[in-house]
């Protein structure tokens, strides 16, 4: 079996997909559809029982292209705060499973969780007046536009 660390996680290992061979510059490995094993390795992570681990984090967040900062942003923290969490192992409750429907949604395709998203995040950055306004129609109220 391989030990396959490069992903940044201590704990996977390749029972088979992988072809070991010499180079001019020592023993390497080649693996097969690395892009089909990391989706994989993802959906075990999301799939698991217990709480992400940092660098489990760090692997998803990587997996689906964002940044500490992004993902912050998204979560509506700081990025050191991110940074702190992938380093320290420890995320509250609540980015632990939103990081995971995130990732779904990533790969499921299903984009209503990140078009909520987009809309939260941008809402957060905008000025925002704290008045909203109602109007009674014959449907019953609804916020007026």
């Amino acid at each position: 079996m391989y030990h396959y660390q490069e992903c940044g996680l201590r704990n996977v290992w390749l029972v088979n997909g992988y072809d070991m061979h010499t180079t001019p510059y020592g023993d390497g490995v080649s693996i097969h559809d690395i892009e089909g094993l990391h989706r994989a390795i993802a959906r075990g992570l999301v799939n698991k029982a217990a709480k992400l681990t940092g660098s489990e984090l760090r692997f998803l967040r990587k997996e689906m292209g964002l940044s500490q900062a992004k993902l912050a942003l998204i979560l509506g923290n700081e990025d050191q705060t991110v940074a702190l969490w992938e380093k320290r192992g420890t995320q509250p409750k609540i980015a632990d499973r939103f990081v995971r429907a995130l990732y779904r949604e990533f790969v499921e395709g299903n984009a209503h969780i990140r078009d909520m998203i987009d809309l939260l995040v941008d809402a957060d950055s905008e000025e925002r007046e704290d008045r909203i306004n109602f109007v009674q129609g014959s449907q019953g109220w609804k916020v007026a536009a």
